[in-house]
């Protein structure tokens, strides 16, 4: 089953993308490392309530 969720910027807090997760195979948080617009710089996001 394959939820949507959003990624939050670690530095600025902002939700800047959303992506979908497998929930079976991925069972923990994601990171990525994705660019951030506010920082205009790439930085770690990860996953949001």
């Amino acid at each position: 089953m394959r939820i949507k969720v959003l990624l939050a910027c670690t530095e600025c807090k902002r939700r800047n993308y959303s992506t979908m997760k497998n929930k079976k195979n991925t069972t923990g948080r994601i990171e990525l490392s994705k660019y951030c617009p506010f920082d205009r710089k790439h930085t770690v996001h990860k996953e949001s309530k």
